[in-house]
């Protein structure tokens, strides 16, 4: 799942490869914004069919929280 969630960042939101770990916050590492984040979620429930909750998205600070929420959603490994 983790390379799952990179790949879309990498794809979508033109983040270095690099700087993608599980630790790296999406704000504070990553630069993402409250609009790119409302993209990367859109992009997720397309890609993996699912739809995600607000009180899900609230607890994404790091790419971790986001690859560990998905992988419960989908049932898939991280």
């Amino acid at each position: 799942m983790f390379e799952k969630v990179k790949e879309l960042l990498v794809e979508e939101l033109d983040i270095n490869a690099d700087d993608i770990t599980p630790e790296a916050e999406l704000v504070n590492d990553l630069g993402i914004n409250s609009l790119e984040l409302a993209d990367l979620v859109l992009q997720c429930e397309d890609k993996f069919d699912i739809e995600i909750t607000d009180e899900v998205i609230n607890g994404f600070v790091t790419v971790e929280d986001l690859v560990t929420a998905l992988s419960k959603i989908t049932g898939e490994e991280e």
